[in-house]
């Protein structure tokens, strides 16, 4: 509060602001009366599948959906699923809901993604895929991945839930085989309100996706799986199109504000900032660093509560490390994850999305600072 009774205007740490283009094709959408998964919906799959460079795309109504269908399209009951100790729970909580079992990894201390070191450790004659997350929508390390990946035969189901526009080495996340899922929730780098993404290019994991996404129909009212109905709307889908015509500008701006955050923060002691390894392109979903809370004298949460009082309001993903979860306890310590423990009690994510001003942003650095330096 400042002096004078004026209030401190807080920094939200995401914001959705629709535009009059987005307002308007939705609009037509109800007013066309075609409510439901339709022309609009099949358009916007063309045009994201097209933009991240795979030859087909799926809309769901959520990205658990997504992580659901693919666990359970390419899995058989029985079979271990790698995936990563540090992320939200939909990754490892829909591979038990399609029947397999999820065997948690720890993560890079650097990049907060799959550890490929420690995957290798946990592959057993029963693992069939692994799971990685690019995790804050920096990429995990692809290329060791794919190549542990191909040495023992097994699936990869990526979660690109935060990494809407992200690269490695060049090409887009979505566009890496087998299969990558999207969520579309209002926090992420584009939205439709809820809904989700697969995609592929392999055509028979395509024609399975659409088939269990609308209750297993091969035709109208001839049903040769059992299905879901986890189609997305066409209200959702024309939201979708023009926010995609939008996420390679919001993208840009994004790593803008990263760019400068990076620089008013690299120097600060008992703070670590992202590291962006060589041949990655991060899109920023969010700017996560890392409180070393023995060298800056506070907890992560005493610092995230001093800077909602300078009005920058921030969040923690994920104060809980999987295997510390109620659905998977008995996964393992924290001596067995000691990277994904260390790191869900230090992190904390700033604001950097695309509606940040260049005085926002100076604002956080000074309120970070001032933060540290109190300490």
């Amino acid at each position: 509060m400042l002096s004078g009774g004026f209030s401190i205007r807080k920094i939200p740490i995401a914001e959705v602001r629709l535009d009059r283009g987005e307002l308007r094709a939705v609009e037509r959408v109800l007013r066309s009366g075609q409510l439901r998964q339709g022309r609009v919906t099949e358009d916007f799959e063309k045009r994201f599948a097209r933009a991240v460079g795979a030859r087909h795309a799926v809309a769901v109504n959520s990205g658990t959906a997504a992580l659901f269908l693919a666990y359970r399209v390419m899995l058989e009951p029985g079979g271990e699923v790698i995936v990563p100790d540090f992320t939200f729970a939909a990754t490892a909580s829909m591979v038990a809901a399609a029947g397999a079992t999820p065997v948690f990894a720890d993560v890079d201390p650097r990049t907060f993604n799959l550890d490929p070191g420690d995957v290798e450790r946990k592959i057993t004659s029963r693992t069939r895929a692994l799971a990685p997350v690019h995790l804050f929508g920096h990429p995990a390390d692809i290329t060791r991945l794919a190549g542990i990946a191909r040495r023992h035969k097994l699936r990869l189901i990526w979660d690109a839930a935060q990494a809407h526009g992200a690269r490695f080495r060049g090409r887009d996340v979505g566009s890496f085989p087998d299969v990558v899922c999207y969520s579309f929730y209002p926090s992420k780098n584009m939205t439709t309100g809820e809904g989700g993404m697969l995609t592929t290019s392999d055509p028979a994991l395509a024609r399975e996706f659409r088939m269990l996404r609308s209750h297993g129909e091969e035709g109208r009212y001839c049903h040769v799986r059992i299905g879901f109905n986890f189609r997305m709307t066409d209200i959702a889908a024309a939201l979708g199109r023009a926010q995609l015509a939008k996420l390679s500008s919001a993208v840009r701006r994004r790593r803008r504000n990263a760019a400068i955050l990076t620089r008013g923060l690299r120097d600060i002691p008992g703070l670590v900032i992202p590291e962006i390894p060589p041949g990655v392109w991060p899109s920023f979903n969010l700017f996560t660093i890392v409180i070393e809370i023995e060298q800056i004298g506070m907890t992560r949460d005493h610092f995230q509560l001093a800077l909602a009082r300078r009005g920058v309001a921030t969040s923690v993903h994920y104060p809980l490390p999987l295997h510390r979860q109620p659905i998977f306890i008995g996964a393992g310590s924290d001596s067995d994850y000691p990277v994904s423990t260390r790191l869900a009690a230090a992190v904390i994510s700033l604001p950097v999305h695309p509606n940040l001003s260049e005085g926002d942003l100076s604002r956080i650095i000074r309120a970070v600072r001032s933060v540290a330096r109190a300490t």
